[in-house]
């Protein structure tokens, strides 16, 4: 078992726009997180070329700054093997990117208290609508592609969200180009990257760097006040 710091979790933190890096999968990649601090990483257990095996999520859990939240990504996967990784403390939150139910979710809560995360493939405006009140702390925005759960690094168009929508993490297509229209465009509670912050398929340092960079300026307000000065 993983032992982890007894620190709140970011997960409910609202000081602000989080970031996550998804399909981690190796301990280089653990050590560009330590480096550059995203909120989120994602481990990847469903079949993917980023999938991980539990052993492997397990030894980069144990090199993980306690500061970062690690997220297990699944598609339709036994609910057993969920709660065991939460009960190792090999993950702290729960991503679920199949066709999950929410009867589904209501039997995986009465087995683990993790946070949930629900994806949502998005196709109109009545779907997110229907999805308001599904029974997850949050929903993960991502572009529907047909015959594909997710990971396309695709873009949707986000005019379909409704104003005022519940906190969500948005995914598909995000990178340091777009990163500053998505926050404006739609405030999400969290943007979630990963093949834009890779180079031949393995996370990239210098581009982790360029999206916690804009991040940290965003944060810090520099980035607004440079759209005032530019304005005036």
């Amino acid at each position: 078992m993983v032992m982890l710091s007894e620190s709140k979790s970011p997960i409910f933190d609202q000081t602000g726009p989080k970031i996550k890096i998804c399909g981690i999968r190796r301990l280089q990649d653990i050590d560009l997180v330590n480096c550059y601090r995203p909120d989120y990483i994602g481990y990847v257990f469903a079949d993917s070329v980023r999938k991980v095996s539990d052993r492997e999520a397990e030894k980069l859990t144990a090199a993980l700054d306690t500061s970062i939240v690690p997220v297990g990504v699944f598609v339709n996967d036994r609910i057993e093997h969920i709660v065991f990784l939460c009960n190792e403390n090999i993950i702290q939150c729960i991503q679920l990117h199949g066709d999950e139910t929410p009867s589904y979710i209501n039997r995986l809560r009465k087995l683990t208290c993790r946070p949930v995360i629900k994806a949502v493939r998005v196709q109109s405006t009545r779907q997110l609508i229907q999805y308001q009140d599904f029974p997850c702390d949050y929903l993960l925005l991502d572009t529907y592609v047909k015959n594909s759960y997710g990971g396309t690094g695709q873009c949707f168009d986000r005019t379909m969200i409704p104003k005022n929508y519940r906190p969500f993490f948005l995914a598909g297509g995000l990178g340091p180009a777009n990163l500053q229209q998505a926050m404006d465009e739609c405030h999400p509670y969290c943007l979630d990257l990963s093949s834009s912050v890779e180079t031949d398929g393995y996370k990239d340092p210098e581009k982790i760097k360029r999206v916690m960079d804009k991040m940290n300026q965003w944060k810090n307000g520099t980035v607004h006040e440079l759209k005032e000065r530019t304005k005036s």
